[in-house]
């Protein structure tokens, strides 16, 4: 990130501190970062105002603004990762010591959700891989599934949403290992707010929003397409892949264009980009796959 971009980040943190849950707002909030290579250059921030006010999770309910109202149940402290299936030997990592693991960077990323609305979010994290590499998975485990907390007495909207808890995402290795995957601790130079899926979350840009799964608790390696959340519920709808495309819409929108969150009305409405601008660096990923079937 220029210096600039980061210096805008740290005054636009200040400036909307307020955001963050009062609970959840520590001396230890703001995070030491350095900058990245693989930062999208050139663009507008969304604010943190509409990053956290504008979310989709549905542990905590499904208005777009039952997050923000709803996530201060959630207790991010103690918090473990456990890791397990095909590795080695079964791991639990604290999340202070994945905080420490590698200096933190921020990356500035388009996000794209598969409602066609789009952000451009300053997340501070490390690429997944290094965190995979510390898993030691064995040479058999073909894709890696995350699955989301899953407790009713900090989560209500699981009590209220029917679907097939706790959330499960997953990825094939080679999406997982790719640099621009982020293990994920925090935006705008500042740890996660619970609605944006603290404590850790992983950031796939090129992909839908929803895969990226939040609030991770466990990891799990496995040597075949793993079950996931939204693929289950409706898979003619949801594919696992989920890879941004303008040329395959959703069944019931375009893919074709996207409402920026945040924009002035007359720049609300963009062409929505393959692999969401990444496909430089990700569509050899997909080389002779029929991306329409595998969508």
């Amino acid at each position: 990130m220029a210096a600039g971009a980061a210096s805008a980040a740290a005054l636009a943190a200040d400036r909307f501190a307020h955001v963050f849950r009062p609970d959840e707002v520590r001396a230890e909030a703001k995070l030491t970062t350095v900058p990245s290579k693989l930062s999208t250059q050139g663009l507008t921030l969304t604010s943190l105002e509409d990053i956290t006010h504008y979310n989709n999770f549905y542990e905590f309910g499904t208005d777009k603004g039952d997050p923000a109202r709803n996530a201060g149940s959630l207790k991010t402290r103690p918090w473990t990762v456990q890791v397990e299936g095909l590795v080695k030997s079964k791991k639990t990592f604290d999340i202070d010591a994945l905080m420490k693991l590698r200096p933190l960077e921020d990356r500035i990323y388009r996000f794209r959700c598969v409602e066609a609305w789009s952000m451009v979010i300053p997340w501070v994290g490390y690429s997944l891989s290094e965190f995979i590499n510390q898993c030691d998975p064995l040479p058999s485990a073909k894709y890696v599934q995350f699955l989301s907390l899953d407790n009713p007495s900090q989560e209500p909207g699981i009590r209220t949403v029917s679907l097939d808890w706790p959330y499960s995402e997953g990825l094939r290795m080679d999406e997982a290992m790719h640099p621009l995957t982020l293990l994920t601790f925090g935006l705008y130079g500042q740890v996660l707010p619970n609605q944006d899926g603290a404590p850790v979350r992983v950031v796939v840009p090129w992909k839908y929003g929803f895969k990226s799964a939040k609030s991770i608790v466990k990891v799990k390696f496995v040597d075949k397409e793993p079950h996931t959340t939204w693929n289950d519920m409706a898979s003619n709808e949801y594919g696992f892949y989920s890879n941004v495309n303008p040329n395959v819409d959703h069944p019931r929108w375009s893919q074709k264009t996207e409402r920026v969150i945040g924009a002035p009305i007359w720049k609300q409405r963009q062409p929505t980009l393959m692999f969401n601008g990444y496909g430089e660096q990700v569509a050899s990923l997909y080389s002779g796959m029929d991306l329409k079937k595998y969508y």
